[in-house]
């Protein structure tokens, strides 16, 4: 509707509507992951008001996690058959309703459907392949930079709603705490409906970075594709060494943060005595360095070996996990975590999507990745579950943070295993990414 005039507008000023698309995906996935992390802060609201324990409330949320990861391969097909935009503003609609219904919820399976199911799914839509996706198909050139700043989206979803919603839940209650995030998802259906474009071609465009004089390809006629093309694909993956290492250490990198921590950091704090606005606010910290580290960390990507940025990434988290038991939860000490985790909590991405691209190739990296990242996912869903039975059963969470922790040290050690000639190191900013 309105993306041609802009982009008209901003190719007289020597701008490129690429990064109109990285604006739009990174607020799409900030609202997103901000509805995605904001039930972590309802665990103890919910268990006083509706009496779930923490492992009933946790099943809920382990659901959300396994679907969000499991959508991502079909969602590289929808956005094929049906366009990003279509995908994105079903996915923003859902998340927005979702979210809205479970502020009458009153009874447990209301939570499993809104929370459960609707904000799985939705969210799914909208994960870290929409900017697999946006990257490759808009980018020629710095993709590993534009992965870094669209995953660094879920930390700043983080740091900007997480503390303000506890603050909220203090003093309004939860259900007055959800607006917000429900607000934002809504305005960005509606921005991301009025100027996001499926690909350069339909403003007119070749991809940033494209040589000069590259003729503008024609928009591509829809892929032959069907519901059972992810599966074909995963069973092609599953062939190659490569793609079980990467899954195997996604799955930890999802079990050490959005299960683990995302889920559980405010009410492990409230076991160790610290309220929930200031261990939001620690969440706060981490996504503060996490914005820095992952946008860092594609651009390290694009130029140095990616399997030992991952192995620096796994270990240095795992040694912070190892050391969070004996933290004593103090300003310094909880600090301290949070530069550390924080730095590279979402930081496995841009070379793990780098890895993926160099062994699997550009036209099937989105829906490798996809099957990558549900293995993250997984992960994510146990923890979320293991988690919160470890709690109930031993009333705390530190063997699940040692698990967690020791996890991450085999991951470091593992994606070692890689080949160095299966890696395709970026060649330097001057010249075509691969």
């Amino acid at each position: 509707m309105f993306a041609q005039p802009l982009s008209n507008w901003l190719q007289r000023r020597g701008l490129h509507f690429s990064w109109v698309m990285v604006a739009l995906t990174f607020l799409t996935a900030l609202s997103s992951s901000a509805a995605l992390g904001l039930p972590g802060a309802l665990l103890q609201p919910l268990s006083k008001e509706f009496g779930w324990d923490v492992e009933q409330i946790s099943s809920a949320l382990a659901l959300r996690f396994a679907l969000f990861g499991l959508m991502g391969p079909f969602a590289a097909i929808l956005m094929e058959r049906f366009g990003l935009r279509n995908v994105v503003v079903t996915a923003l609609t859902l998340v927005a309703a979702g979210m809205a219904l479970a502020t009458q919820m009153t009874q447990f399976w209301h939570l499993v459907l809104f929370w459960g199911i609707m904000l799985g799914v939705g969210s799914g839509m909208t994960a870290l392949v929409l900017s697999a996706v946006v990257s490759n198909r808009w980018f020629d050139s710095h993709r590993g930079l534009v992965v870094g700043i669209l995953t660094a989206s879920s930390a700043t979803g983080q740091l900007i709603f997480l503390p303000i919603a506890a603050w909220m839940i203090e003093r309004f209650g939860w259900r007055l705490a959800v607006l917000p995030v429900m607000v934002a998802c809504a305005v960005m259906a509606v921005a991301v409906y009025l100027f996001m474009r499926n690909r350069p071609s339909d403003v007119g465009l070749a991809p940033y970075g494209a040589a000069a004089g590259t003729p503008v390809a024609a928009a591509a006629p829809a892929m032959r594709i069907t519901f059972a093309t992810p599966f074909k694909i995963l069973a092609e993956a599953s062939r190659s060494s490569v793609f079980w290492i990467l899954a195997g250490t996604f799955f930890i990198c999802g079990l050490s943060t959005n299960g683990l921590i995302q889920t559980h950091f405010i009410s492990l704090c409230g076991d160790a005595g610290l309220g929930p606005v200031p261990a939001a606010s620690v969440l706060a910290m981490m996504g503060a360095f996490d914005l820095v580290g992952t946008i860092a960390s594609g651009w390290l990507s694009d130029r140095y070996d990616n399997r030992k940025l991952l192995f620096v990434y796994y270990g240095l988290r795992g040694l912070s996990l190892l050391w969070l038991p004996y933290s004593e939860f103090t300003l310094y000490g909880l600090s301290l975590f949070a530069m550390f985790y924080g730095l590279d909590w979402i930081a496995t991405v841009p070379p793990t999507v780098r890895l993926a691209g160099a062994t699997f190739g550009k036209e099937k990296a989105g829906m490798v990745f996809g099957w990558i990242f549900a293995a993250h996912q997984l992960g994510a869903a146990v923890a979320a579950y293991g988690a919160g039975r470890v709690r109930t059963l031993l009333l705390t969470y530190d063997p699940a943070l040692f698990a967690a922790g020791a996890a991450c040290v085999v991951a470091a050690a593992i994606i070692l295993l890689i080949r160095k000639p299966a890696v395709a190191v970026a060649a330097p900013p001057q010249a075509k990414a691969a």
